[in-house]
């Protein structure tokens, strides 16, 4: 079954809460142990924020929101996506691939010759998800360019965290 991806732009207070939950339900599965408890991924004025700024796509499925992912541009011919997540019960349908590629082709159309992600992975232990991920878009053509240390470039979500952190950032050439 293939979905219908378009940028959300839309200010439907249905669809907005449904992207958040869906992007908080999904993190808080992947991430679980990263954050303290009780600490959420995004918020329903960060997601309305988003869609008015027409960073947000959604894959669309049946009537039903099956993914959403922010794409942004952020200058110098790089375009980034992040906030990736899938419905749990279409997982391996291609909703995330899916959500991928439109991201890819959204900043190639628009000029930009790379595409980059960031991945939050624990530093003193193995999250089984990120390793996952980390071999997903190794498939797909990304490379880790460097890691960060998440306290010094998002210093605001260093208290959140249940230990420590780094990001791994990732590009692809468009």
């Amino acid at each position: 079954m293939q979905g219908v991806i378009s940028q959300l732009t839309v200010t439907e207070p249905a669809l907005l809460a449904a992207a958040t939950d869906l992007v908080n339900l999904v993190y808080r599965e992947s991430e679980k142990g990263l954050w303290v408890d009780g600490a959420e991924r995004t918020s329903l004025a960060e997601v309305t924020a988003l869609a008015q700024a027409g960073e947000l796509a959604w894959d669309e499925r049946d009537g039903q929101l099956a993914g959403v992912v922010r794409v942004r541009r952020t200058g110098g011919g790089v375009g980034e996506f992040g906030m990736l997540a899938a419905s749990p019960s279409l997982r391996g349908n291609g909703v995330g691939g899916g959500l991928i590629r439109w991201a890819e082709s959204y900043c190639r159309s628009r000029g930009d010759t790379t595409m980059r992600l960031e991945l939050l992975v624990p530093r003193e232990w193995v999250l089984e998800s990120k390793e996952f991920l980390h071999s997903w878009y190794s498939r797909l053509g990304y490379r880790v360019e460097r890691v960060g240390q998440l306290e010094e470039h998002y210093p605001q979500l260093a208290p959140l965290l249940a230990g420590p952190a780094d990001y791994r950032v990732y590009t692809k050439p468009l």
